[in-house]
Parts: C-alpha cells; structure tokens; sequence
C-alpha cells in the first residue's frame, strides 16, 4: 500500500448544515445524489456523508460523539492561522482553543465545524509548505 490518503469521510448528522457550512468557508463541492457531499482539497476529497450510513458502510459502532481524529489544515503565516480561525467562525465554527504560539515552535489554534468535527489550523516552522497548499515533512 503506497503511503497516501485519497478520501476521508467525515459522519454528519445533517447534510445541509454540513455541507453549508464547508461552502462557507469558501470549499467547492458537489453532491451526486444530495445524500453524500464531495470536496476536492488538493490531492485528496473531502466527503461528508450521514453518520449512520457511514456506520452501516463501515461495519463500525458510532458513538455519535468525537471520533479520535483531528483534521488540520497548515499555512505559512500567523496571520492566515487568524484569518481562517475568523472565517470559520463566522461560518458557524466553535473556537475550541484560539491561536497562540505553541510550545513545538508552531502557531495555531483549533475550530470545530458545526458537526463536531476538530479542525487545527496551524504554521508549522518545521514543516515546507509549498505554493498549493501541499507539506513535506523535513
């Protein structure tokens, strides 16, 4: 198995107020039937999909709350960690932790999407962030 991530799913409770809330963020989507949402986010999709369809489909217990997993989403300024936080936010975002410096040598903070979904918005000085978007580890 090559060492890439093409799709991950996120389980939503309601469709319309998830994919809503991704629009208006600025991601673009598409929906072949209006019951699962795609969004390309560079080399890989973003899919938003009903929580319980995706246990049926998965063969796994959803518990209905945080699954373990964080999202994260890396840019090259301070700056932009503030922006994106204020933009998801206005969006309908929870900040769950604002942006401060951290003690790795990073900035960041994290916002919650309106399904439950931890999001950390981060720059990582350790990290090469290339021009679209995409990072290599050192």
């Amino acid at each position: 198995m090559e060492p890439r991530i093409s799709l991950v799913t996120l389980g939503v409770s309601d469709i319309e107020r998830a994919h809503t809330f991704y629009e208006a963020i600025g991601w673009k989507g598409s929906s072949p039937d209006g019951e699962v949402w795609f969004f390309q986010a560079n080399g890989l999709v973003l899919g938003l999909w009903d929580r319980s369809k995706l246990e049926a489909d998965t063969g796994t217990a959803d518990g209905g709350g945080w699954g373990g997993v964080t999202l994260a989403y890396n840019v090259s300024t301070e700056a932009a960690v503030d922006a994106v936080l204020t933009e998801a936010e206005r969006a309908g975002a929870r900040i769950s932790r604002p942006a401060a410096r951290n003690y790795w040598g990073g900035y960041s903070g994290v916002f919650v999407d309106p399904e439950g979904h931890p999001w950390e918005v981060a720059l990582n000085p350790h990290w090469t962030l290339d021009a679209a978007g995409n990072v290599t580890l050192p």
